[in-house]
């Protein structure tokens, strides 16, 4: 790293190289990030970002040029290795805050040394560290992220991967620092434990830099955007709206493309045009023309995503789709329980019907039973009690959110596909099923080449994703069940899938914590909440205030329960 003679309180990127293997990724560039600045870093699935994350954090160095950040500031940063320890949650997040535990062994260290003076010193620079509220900021963090109370000193080996993630990420909030760099920290969080790191990170007052395929996340905390492109790193003032309106505005003028996207963007408009028409005065409906009518303002940016798909038109469509009545759904009893043992109940009483069309969007707080009441009508999960009647030819097409339980890790994609067809024209279908149809199919969705051949266990979460989504076109559904969708999806490919729900016959239920998805998808909402399934009449602004009233509801809870067990 070269420094520069005044060592300004600012990050300096000047015509900078970063290679990776041959590829070169940055090409002599140049930057300027102010103190305090929240940025957003994007740009395509490999063009860069994390390893433009590893320059600012020092695991790597530029190839050429200079960079230079102020060498007091502190750096933040979540831990990318899973956790292994048995100290508890709440001890495993203090120990991320360093200039504490520092504090800490100054003190174990002057007590041993019975040296007065110096325990003195350790004591009050114990006390300046935070020492008197540190388990209270700990626990604070944790139940922001969505964790219950009685988990708060549960094991760290105890919670699953999801869970330890957002353990590391407490741990690096809980650390005092003057930068933080973040890389998809919304990953393995639900909408509420989102909504809360938003308020979190828009209060933080250093400087912040993030990679984040979520716009509405994006939009809410930055207000400077880094886009690289074409191995350059181009600076936008402004949020991730704002950067896709400059950005359109110039594509626009550059005329070059415009013949590539003519058709793309006659088809997005006449579509638009087309929901315009007919879309009700529902508050929920309201909101998803204002986001229909922002694609069209941006169309030249979604026509230049390198991948885009349309579902097919479905076969028919019952009416009902299904019908629910006196509903109850959990889990069955472990193998293992002891005859008798119960199943566990998680929401009970559902007496709700899916109609043909609608586009339901499936809300409520960390684990109150989103994915349980997906599952039960994807048929993964038997109802407990009442009755499930499905609708005469229902055709299901269920994304779930962990993308291994439709996939398996030692096929290829070529043989998710045959088995699909061969399972498909022995139920009776008449369903295209040769070879080279089903290799066709599966370029649409970027698998070409060698890639159709390659075991799903060797690709990354966004390639399976892919994966998932191009078998679900494949099966023309007319009920799509999608669970967290987005989960590993750039925002191109967030925004292709947005069109091709939009254009999408049949019926959509959607669990998402994007909250553009939901929005430019959803014209109602369901509420899953405190043992029970109704209507939603608010739309994503009143949910994401209810969300904020429930988690302050916990967190006065918890401060309840300590004041009583103190």
């Amino acid at each position: 790293m070269l420094g520069f003679p005044e060592s300004p309180a600012m990050i300096i990127l000047k015509n900078v190289t970063l290679r990776r293997g041959t590829k070169v990724l940055l090409d002599k560039t140049s930057v300027t990030i102010n103190p305090g600045e929240k940025v957003g870093l994007v740009g395509r699935n490999g063009a860069g970002k994390s390893t433009l994350f590893g320059l600012l954090n020092g695991s790597l160095h530029e190839d050429g040029g200079d960079y230079s950040i102020p060498a007091q500031w502190r750096m933040g940063q979540v831990a990318q290795d899973m956790p292994e320890t048995a100290q508890s949650a709440t001890d495993f997040v203090i120990d991320g805050d360093t200039p504490l535990l520092a504090a800490r062994n100054e003190v174990a260290a002057a007590e041993a040394s019975d040296d007065g003076m110096r325990m003195a010193e350790a004591y009050m620079a114990l006390h300046d560290a935070g020492e008197h509220d540190a388990e209270a900021r700990a626990q604070a963090l944790i139940l922001g992220l969505g964790f219950k109370v009685s988990e708060l000193n549960n094991p760290v080996d105890s919670f699953s991967g999801g869970w330890r993630m957002r353990l590391q990420l407490a741990r690096a909030l809980m650390c005092p620092s003057d930068i933080l760099l973040l890389d998809e920290p919304t990953n393995h969080l639900d909408l509420d434990a989102m909504v809360w790191l938003e308020a979190w990170l828009k209060r933080y007052p250093g400087t912040l830099i993030m990679i984040s395929h979520d716009r509405e996340f994006l939009d809410a905390i930055t207000q400077v955007t880094l886009h690289i492109d074409n191995a350059r790193l181009v600076r936008y003032g402004g949020n991730y709206s704002k950067f896709e309106d400059m950005r359109a505005e110039q594509m626009a003028l550059q005329q070059a493309t415009m013949a590539k996207q003519a058709e793309k963007i006659a088809h997005l408009q006449s579509f638009i045009n087309r929901f315009k028409a007919k879309a009700s005065k529902a508050k929920q409906a309201q909101s998803r023309v204002k986001a229909l009518e922002r694609m069209e303002k941006i169309a030249p940016v979604l026509a230049d995503a390198e991948f885009s798909f349309e579902f097919q038109e479905p076969q028919n469509l019952p009416n009902p789709m299904l019908s629910m009545v006196d509903v109850a759904i959990g889990y069955p009893p472990p193998e293992d329980a002891p005859a008798g043992t119960p199943p566990t109940v998680i929401v009970r009483g559902i007496n709700r019907s899916v109609m043909a069309g609608q586009r339901i969007g499936i809300l409520g707080a960390n684990g109150q039973g989103k994915s349980t009441l997906v599952k039960t009508i994807a048929r993964d999960l038997g109802a407990i009690s009442g009755e499930v009647t499905e609708g005469k030819g229902l055709n299901i097409g269920y994304f779930a959110q962990q993308e291994l339980d439709v996939l398996r890790p030692q096929d290829t994609p070529l043989e998710h596909m045959t088995r699909m067809a061969r399972e498909a024209i022995a139920a009776g279908r008449n369903v295209a099923g040769r070879e080279q149809e089903l290799r066709n199919f599966l370029g649409n969705f970027n698998f070409t080449g060698e890639m159709v051949k390659q075991a799903v266990g060797t690709m990354s979460g966004g390639e399976k994703a892919r994966l998932v989504l191009c078998m679900l076109v494949w099966q023309r559904p007319n009920l799509l069940l999608l669970d967290e969708p987005t989960n590993h999806l750039d925002l191109a490919t967030r925004e292709a899938l947005g069109v091709a729900l939009n254009e999408f016959e049949g019926t959509v239920m959607l669990v998402s914590h994007d909250r553009a998805l939901l929005r430019s998808v959803c014209d109602e909402f369901w509420l899953v909440s405190r043992g029970g399934v109704g209507p939603f009449d608010g739309d994503l602004d009143d949910y994401q205030r209810y969300l904020l009233d429930e988690a302050r509801r916990v967190r006065e809870e918890a401060a309840a329960q300590q004041k009583r067990a103190a």
